[in-house]
């Protein structure tokens, strides 16, 4: 199917009247979408989550946490965070809220951690303070092994599933010959791991008692996973990673598999060169869901369940980092029935997208002046 800017259906949809209540908004019609800017300033933002009073608690990768209130508002950074080794594509990453936020006020963060021989990706949680100033006994709770001299593919998406376990996507560090690392057990790159919240280790993982393997990994033959959502209806976890030069992937992270990375591969190296065995696919190995070539630079990763746009219904965004764009992506079940790119004539890299409270959907852009934009048809 060729990409679309727009469904015809959009045209006489609405949404739930906005929740935000901004004086100075950027708001400018795109076709049958309005899109309005809810907040700016926001440096590298990295990853955002919508808290029960309708605000959102953002990372920027330098490091910094902040809250942005539900009139637009950009507060100080919080304090209590852990140290962190901000440099190339690592730093501050993932934000996602415990299951029980409501009642314990927890706050989960992947970011990259500086140690023996390098850094990799860690994650931890502290409750977020009554009066939202810091994180307070924030506790580290897993660490990517081993550590790399690198400043690459770090990941890191974090979900949660229906019973509370804790997925985290992990990058395989990018540079050779680390990467191979992620077809091997006895690692965490390329890899995606399944913890309880407290980081401990769920008795029923898929390489528990395994000789030489690492509790922990749930699927493995991963490269940069950069976005990931539970599905609404199934309760999988999905994930979606970049490729190399061609090749991003939508996957289901089922126990114990392997996605191939990198034997396989439907990108080349980014010097043209074949990966791996040059096929895109391999005996014993998964396929993607869906898979681009050229590349969108997948970031971010949402499930749509309003009831705006009901064309909307059982699709996928992703954000589009080198694509420039929101792309959606029409499922029926696994299969994918339709492709639609939006928001390109804005040119921004989008890094985050999340469905708000209010039905509509909210997109994290990246770089220097970052923000957040509510995307809903026009009224």
């Amino acid at each position: 199917m060729t990409p679309t800017r727009l469904f015809a259906a959009l045209a006489a949809a609405s949404l739930p009247t906005n929740a935000w209540a901004v004086d100075t908004v950027v708001s400018s019609q795109i076709g049958d979408l309005q899109v309005t800017t809810i907040a700016d300033g926001l440096d590298s933002a990295w990853g955002m989550e919508f808290l029960p009073d309708s605000s959102l608690i953002v990372t920027e990768k330098g490091g910094t946490l902040r809250l942005v209130a539900a009139d637009g508002t950009v507060g100080p950074a919080l304090e209590g965070l852990p140290d962190i080794d901000a440099g190339g594509q690592g730093g501050l990453l993932d934000v996602a809220l415990d299951p029980d936020f409501a009642t314990n006020r927890l706050v989960y963060l992947t970011y990259s951690e500086a140690g023996n021989g390098g850094n990799s990706t860690a994650a931890g949680r502290g409750r977020l303070a009554d009066d939202g100033t810091r994180l307070e006994g924030f506790e580290k709770i897993f660490t990517q092994l081993p550590k790399h001299a690198g400043n690459k593919h770090f990941g890191s998406r974090i979900v949660f599933d229906r019973e509370g376990h804790l997925f985290i996507g992990l990058g395989e560090r990018s540079d050779t010959p680390i990467r191979e690392g992620a077809q091997k057990l006895d690692n965490h790159l390329g890899k995606v791991v399944r913890l309880n919240r407290d980081g401990s280790v769920p008795a029923d993982n898929p390489f528990i008692g395994q000789a030489g393997a690492l509790p922990e990994i749930w699927s493995y033959g991963q490269r940069n996973i950069q976005g990931g959502a539970l599905h609404p209806a199934t309760g999988e976890v999905w994930f979606s990673e970049h490729g190399p030069k061609g090749g991003d992937e939508v996957n289901v992270v089922e126990a114990g598999k392997n996605y191939g990375w990198p034997l396989v591969s439907f990108g080349v190296n980014y010097n043209g060169t074949p990966v791996g065995t040059g096929k895109s696919e391999g005996e014993g190995l998964t396929q993607p869901l869906h898979q681009w070539t050229p590349v969108i630079g997948a970031s971010g990763m949402a499930f749509y369940t309003g009831d705006g746009v009901p064309d909307w219904q059982g699709s996928a965004f992703f954000g589009g980092l080198a694509s420039r764009d929101l792309v959606r992506v029409a499922f029926d079940g696994r299969t994918v029935k339709g492709e639609e790119r939006l928001l390109g004539d804005l040119g921004k890299r989008i890094r985050d997208v999340k469905q708000g409270p209010d039905g509509a959907l909210y997109v994290l852009t990246d770089g220097s002046g970052g923000e957040i934009m509510r995307v809903a048809p026009v009224d």
